[in-house]
């Protein structure tokens, strides 16, 4: 006979099932090395560090179990409080700062004039600068006695005040560092204003409408999913905020930067309290959880996709 018994229908079927199944495997042979990665740097301590804010771990002895006690102890730990207090205030002023800041700069870039390039090339440098090389020659700018931003205000007739040394100004002026690296978003924002149809411009200059209102009512809904994207990230951020209050305050006077992974990283390596330090870095996820939930949901109301129907 020799003729395969499969109809002849069936035969590209077999193929097809075939060639998908090697595909399948050649994917997952080609993200193994991501899988691993992902379990056994990411998954396997985020468990590890789930079993530990159950216990008494002083990097010392086993692990013990207390059950809920190092949750229970936050609520009557006075710097939990003042931790969260800072980075709260340090994440709703620097956050909408920031994103204000590099829009107005990402603006200003966005029009065609001679040697935009280099300005646009100058004002993305201090966002690929070495972090702690910055904050060591803020630490400068700040000094009450020799620094540059007292020298400037001095100029006027200003007695500056003590920055970073002083308890009052210490948050706000890490508020005011935040700035420095606001061209990293003015590239992001940029690419958004790149994308705005000039039409919509023309059809409102024929409408009689002037800068502000083309602004209003073109810019601003056209550059929503730009916003959502910086507005997320730009949170996250500052809800992990850590360098710069190890670095140059060291959690500053009477604990005025006192930054949550700053006190989530004293309790882990100063006072080895690792049990203690896990709850506190699951309370952290939680909070970024929770606050990148809320703007998620809330984007349907205000985040505006091109070619999307409502």
């Amino acid at each position: 006979m020799g003729v395969s018994s499969l109809p002849l229908e069936q035969k590209p079927k077999a193929k097809k099932s075939v060639q998908r199944r090697r595909e399948t495997v050649t994917f997952y042979l080609l993200i193994s090395p991501w899988i691993v990665g992902v379990l056994a740097f990411i998954l396997g301590p985020m468990v590890r560090s789930l079993y530990l804010s159950f216990t008494n771990d002083d990097l010392l002895s086993p692990p013990r179990w207390v059950g809920l006690l190092n949750y229970k102890t936050m609520l009557h730990d006075p710097l939990f409080w003042q931790s969260l207090k800072v980075t709260f205030v340090y994440s709703i002023i620097a956050v909408p700062a920031g994103l204000v800041a590099s829009l107005a700069i990402a603006l200003l870039l966005n029009n065609a004039v001679v040697g935009m390039r280099w300005f646009r090339t100058i004002f993305y440098l201090p966002s690929i600068l070495p972090g702690i090389a910055v904050m060591i020659l803020w630490v400068y700018i700040f000094n009450p006695n020799l620094g540059l931003l007292n020298s400037i205000l001095s100029d006027f007739g200003i007695h500056g005040p003590q920055w970073i040394f002083s308890s009052r100004w210490a948050l706000p002026s890490l508020i005011i560092m935040s700035l420095w690296t606001a061209g990293g978003n003015m590239l992001i924002w940029l690419a958004g204003l790149k994308g705005v149809p000039e039409y919509l411009y023309e059809a409102a200059s024929l409408d009689g409408a002037g800068t502000w209102a083309k602004f209003r009512h073109v810019t601003i809904p056209m550059i929503t999913p730009t916003i959502f994207f910086n507005l997320i990230m730009g949170l996250i951020g500052a809800l992990q905020t850590f360098s710069q209050g190890y670095v140059m305050t060291n959690g500053g006077p009477l604990n005025s930067t006192l930054f949550f992974n700053l006190f989530l990283f004293n309790n882990a390596f100063d006072n080895f309290r690792m049990g203690y330090a896990s709850a506190l870095a699951w309370v952290l996820f939680i909070i970024i959880m929770v606050f990148s939930l809320i703007v998620i949901r809330s984007s349907s109301a205000w985040v505006y996709y091109e070619g999307e129907r409502r």
